[in-house]
């Protein structure tokens, strides 16, 4: 028989797909001699066979599962559902990576109105008992039998006014005695059952809950979101209770061996004396810093600290921990590696090879390259005077600006139509996930700085703040208010993640900057990358930024940009609508100084290093006004003033406008097609390139410009390009008197010049793969409107694994890719290869670059560190011994 459930000593931290990652934590705690209470893991295997029979539990697992509950009551000395000495456990979903939208914990599990008798007789304290009863009934009845804790809340909330209480506390055991049978009520009228008091029939509707909750609709977002695969199946922890609300003796917490918000080496987390767990994240009360457990417990705050270092140490990282102190013992009850911020997990990762626990290879593995995002973008500015209008806790740092929103669903649809938003919540719940996905921030008036919103924003390296109590809202009428001040729906909000502040409107931000621990940890990715790093920069302030990121060149300057400015674009205009060769070599004349100074600009902020320079790509009537508006406007002047000569004017515009209209401009008279069709475009390009490599060598600064010819799917056509490039380089070098050092290569966009790419390399001195064409020529997709209208739902329908505009498809593209540079390599052995489309600042495309034989990868100036990064871990990876 297939072995489908596992008690905690049976497991170590390896068995990970088999028991969960929290189920492989116990385990592995046990193993190492933690007081762990004892239980025992139904596996992910048990998971995947409960959906194979139609969602039923198996025969076999059923009977494992009693199996070891027999062990755990003879470990434990207790037993289910007897009255004398009640075993009670509580019920955990543990799927093998963390997901935030899995089922909520349940606690207490085996009490009915038997058992909650002798827990009252055992401990002394009816009223604990009865308080934990009411607890495990709130509970299992919002996540096993979907009976919203609403109604379960307001009734507690009119008992305590009813009673002049202020806190849950002061209620006695005859106050929660009269609770129950409310609660039991309130079960009976929603699900048309009494609430079930077998404990046996409790514990595998439980187990069918966490089951179900694997294909629960925030699970699934979740699973899409992280790229988590859905055969994973979720393991099922069940554990023995040990009790944190037995007096001031007791408590529990969540507590991290590192601060995960800037990762300093202290405690952080928080506590609160005579509760239960749910009690820390939920925010009824508010819970206490760690640190002054030491006044509180100073020898339960002394074993706590060591066994911090012991996990740390075990684990070799940061450690999220949940513990209970039960009558003076400490318990731990699971420990997980830390979710933190971008900036924490750098620092963590410097100071743990300081510390000695990790080397730079391990420490470079343990930053995700996509968190560094977080880092690389706008705080808000100090000089500008702060109006606070609140003040929460600082859960997640960060700063962030938009329109409020009250609720998850108005969050998404407000941010697909590009607006900003601001998701505001008394609480979040793992229901609002793809509120938090779709916001620029979270802000909540109740919880603490490991409530449900801190852990998943910092997660996301989204700015939040919790516990803003000043804060009421009113959801009906969606305005939240402090003190006097009202804020509505739709109002634009500030809010400063690292402060906890809350201010009206919008305030300026300030670029950020790279502290020293993300300076070393780049310095180590640069030693051990194998693989170059360049920027996207059409302008000497992008390049400057580039080079300040350590970009190591320029991998793709795109020279349309320069010709959008408002003063150049009538000239761009007069030379697409000149009459004449003459004509157009007048209003070439004009832009050739200031193409000049453009790439004299940009050479210059390089100094030296090497600048792949882009000849015009874009089709020409895209420099030319909108035909829709042209034939508006002709016709009213028609009507209103038909003899003048502006009506001339926009009539020739239209005319030209329309000789240049193309069905599918993407296919069209672009790239190299234009340079083959208005050479004497390409020549002036390649002229003000030459001339400004010239002016520069006058001041004694270097220059390495590439020369890249756009679109080519013929070797002919860079054939001919590559000549009209050399004849404009020898006339400025004869010009000029002096030597002039440069390459010629082309863009790979459209597959034939992949496929023919032996061919093409005898033309090219470099190739560089244009992805962001190479994939809409390859798919037959127009990016746009395939995101626009159907790739979202193909994603989603799991027709293709992602996007693959975000995410190189390697099985397609990444093979049109490895043809081109094995192809034009048989030409070229030392052919230099490289790739400009985004994916060159995406990971998985960088780790692709890397085993393909690329010599660089180009991606936009702030996701440079980004790329220096995913290319050490690449390396680390995949170097070949």
């Amino acid at each position: 028989m297939a072995k489908f459930v596992y008690m905690f000593n049976e497991g170590n931290s390896e068995m990970k797909e088999i028991l969960g990652g929290k189920g492989a934590n116990l385990a592995e705690m046990t193993k190492i001699g933690l007081p762990v209470p004892f239980g025992f893991t139904i596996s992910t295997h048990a998971c995947n066979a409960y959906y194979d029979a139609e969602k039923t539990i198996p025969a076999e697992v059923k009977e494992q599962v009693m199996e070891s509950l027999a062990k755990l009551e003879q470990e434990s000395g207790k037993k289910l559902g007897d009255p004398e000495n009640p075993l009670l456990v509580s019920v955990r979903s543990g799927a093998v990576f963390s997901m935030p939208g899995m089922m909520d914990t349940i606690l207490n599990l085996g009490m009915n109105d038997e058992t909650v008798e002798g827990v009252a007789r055992l401990t002394n304290n009816p009223r604990f008992a009865y308080d934990s009863y009411r607890r495990f009934i709130q509970m299992f009845s919002d996540v096993v039998l979907n009976v919203d804790t609403y109604y379960f809340e307001k009734l507690l909330e009119e008992t305590r006014e009813e009673k002049g209480y202020t806190a849950d506390p002061e209620l006695t055991a005859e106050d929660w005695i009269e609770v129950i049978k409310g609660y039991k009520q309130i079960v009976k009228k929603h699900t048309k059952n009494a609430f079930p008091e077998d404990p046996t029939e409790q514990l595998f509707l439980s187990i069918n809950a966490v089951f179900d909750s694997w294909n629960n609709q925030r699970a699934i977002v979740y699973r899409r979101l992280n790229k988590i695969p859905g055969h994973l199946g979720t393991a099922v922890n069940i554990q023995s209770m040990v009790f944190g609300n037995m007096g001031e003796d007791s408590g529990t917490g969540v507590a991290f061996t590192r601060d995960p918000s800037t990762g300093e080496h202290t405690l952080y987390g928080e506590y609160l004396i005579n509760a239960q767990g749910e009690d820390v994240v939920a925010g009824i009360r508010t819970p206490q810093p760690i640190k002054t457990l030491k006044d509180e417990m100073p020898e339960v705050f002394q074993q706590f600290s060591e066994t911090c270092r012991r996990l740390e140490q075990h684990y070799r990282d940061m450690q999220d921990i949940e513990f209970t102190v039960e009558r003076g013992k400490l318990y731990i009850l699971q420990t997980r590696n830390g979710k933190r911020t971008a900036q924490a997990a750098i620092r963590v990762a410097v100071e743990m090879v300081n510390e000695g626990i990790l080397d730079k290879k391990e420490a470079l593995l343990r930053v995700d390259p996509d968190a560094l995002n977080q880092l690389l973008h706008r705080r808000i500015d100090d000089n500008h005077e702060r109006n606070q209008l609140a003040k929460g806790l600082p859960a997640s740092p960060g700063a962030a600006t938009g329109q409020v929103v009250f609720d998850a669903d108005e969050a998404e649809l407000l941010a697909k139509d590009g607006k900003k938003v601001i998701l505001v919540r008394q609480e979040t719940t793992p229901d609002d996930i793809h509120g938090i996905v779709a916001a620029q921030a979270v802000v909540t008036s109740r919880g603490g700085m490991t409530s449900h919103a801190a852990v998943v924003a910092r997660g996301m390296g989204k700015a939040c703040i919790c516990g803003c109590e000043a804060m009421k809202i009113d959801l009906h009428e969606k305005v939240f208010q402090i003190g006097g001040t009202v804020v509505n729906e739709g109002d634009i909000i500030t809010i400063d993640g690292g402060t906890g502040e809350i201010m009206l409107g919008e305030i300026p931000m300030i670029e950020p900057e790279l502290s020293e621990e993300f300076q070393l940890l780049l310095t180590w990715a640069d030693e051990i990358r194998d693989l170059g790093v360049r920027a996207n920069a059409d302008n000497p302030e992008d390049s400057a930024k580039a080079r300040e990121f350590g970009a190591e060149g320029i991998g793709l300057c795109r020279t349309e940009h320069m010709f959008m400015d408002s003063k150049r674009i009538p000239i761009v205009q007069d030379m697409i609508l000149a009459e004449s060769f003459e004509d157009r070599k007048e209003a070439l004349d004009k832009l050739l100084p200031m193409q000049q100074g453009d790439f004299e600009g940009i050479l210059e902020a390089m100094q030296g290093l090497p600048v792949t320079i882009r000849l015009l790509d874009p089709p020409l009537h895209e420099f030319l006004p909108d035909k829709e508006e042209l034939i508006v406007e002709t016709t009213t002047l028609k009507i209103t003033d038909p003899d003048s000569a502006e009506l001339a004017e926009k009539e020739m515009l239209l005319k030209k406008v329309r000789q240049l209209d193309e069905f599918n401009p993407m296919l069209g008279h672009r790239g190299c097609r234009l340079g083959m069709i208005h050479p004497e475009i390409y020549e002036m390009q390649a002229k003000a390139i030459f001339y400004a490599v010239a002016a520069l060598a006058e001041k004694g600064i270097e220059a390495s410009p590439e020369v890249m010819i756009p679109l080519v799917g013929h070797v002919n056509e860079l054939k001919q390009m590559r000549e009209l490039v050399v004849e404009a380089a020898e006339a400025v070098q004869q010009e000029k008197g002096l030597t002039i050092t440069y390459t010629i290569g082309t863009m790979i966009e459209v597959p034939r010049a992949a496929l023919t790419a032996d061919q093409i390399a005898e033309e090219a001195d470099f190739f560089s793969f244009g992805t962001n064409d190479l994939t809409q020529t390859t798919f037959g997709y127009s990016r746009d409107d395939a995101e626009g209208k159907f790739l979202q739902t193909y994603i989603e329908n799991k027709v293709l694994p992602e996007n693959p505009f975000a995410a190189l498809d390697r099985e397609g593209v990444g093979k049109l890719v490895e043809t081109g540079v094995k192809l034009g390599r048989q030409t070229k052995p030392n052919l230099k290869t490289g790739i400009c489309g985004e994916h060159g600042g995406e990971k998985s495309s960088i780790e692709f670059c890397y085993y393909t034989g690329l010599n660089y990868v180009s991606c936009s100036p702030y996701r440079v560190p980004l790329a220096r990064l995913a290319a050490a871990q690449a390396t680390i990876k995949h170097r070949k011994k």
